[in-house]
């Protein structure tokens, strides 16, 4: 690691350094099904302690209970049945069960929702990795640039709040957390279901908060 790298990270605040493992956590699972030794990972993390408003539907509501649910799902989850269900839900042969491009979930615009997302990356001095066929709109790619927007890397320092605030509320929240009800509702999700319900409420804390600080 760069001194470059391991200065920006110790200017991460405790909150900071949890929002950036949470975000490269979920989009690593959003990106590929977890393995054995990242099934063991997850399971192995402390549990998080309920939000001294927990159950008032505020910010962090559900948290930790969603959070307990996938490291216990994690312990049992066979690597094999992880990957099987994750090409079914959302590879398939065909039609996946479910999207996780966020043109799905924003209408017959023409392509508009993945222009103005990559006009967005491009601002940000950020564009597709050469030899990547992954379109932009993916969940996974939305979550790691929110990732690196928390906790900046090796090249670049972590982002504002109000440049976080900003990305976050065009490109992730008009969907991502459609997408993961659309998730956790399909017959096929068992250990995603799990996943997608964590996203669901870690996105739905991160809306929350952003909101708070306007």
């Amino acid at each position: 690691m760069s001194e470059t790298a391991i200065s920006v990270q110790r200017r991460l605040s405790p909150e900071d350094q949890a929002r950036s493992e949470f975000y490269a956590l979920l989009a690593r699972l959003f990106a590929d099904a977890p393995d054995a030794s990242l099934l063991a990972a997850i399971a192995a993390a402390p549990a998080l302690a309920p939000s001294t408003h927990e159950g008032d539907g505020g910010p962090g509501d559900g948290l930790a209970e969603s959070w307990g649910a996938l490291r216990a799902a994690s312990s049992v989850m066979d690597p094999e049945a992880a990957r099987n269900e994750f090409q079914t839900l959302f590879v398939g042969v065909g039609r996946s069960e479910v999207s996780l491009y966020g043109s799905h979930y924003l209408g017959p615009q023409s392509g508009r929702p993945l222009a103005e997302l990559r006009a967005s990356l491009a601002a940000l001095g950020l564009a597709r990795r050469p030899g990547s066929s992954e379109f932009e709109d993916h969940l996974s790619i939305v979550l790691e640039t929110m990732r690196m927007l928390v906790a900046g890397d090796a090249e670049r320092h972590p982002a504002s709040l109000v440049e976080q605030q900003a990305f976050f509320d065009r490109q992730v929240e008009p969907w991502a957390l459609e997408c993961c009800s659309a998730i956790s509702a399909n017959s096929v999700a068992n250990y995603y279901r799990r996943v997608a319900q964590f996203a669901y409420r870690f996105l739905a804390l991160e809306r929350d908060s952003f909101a708070v600080e306007d």
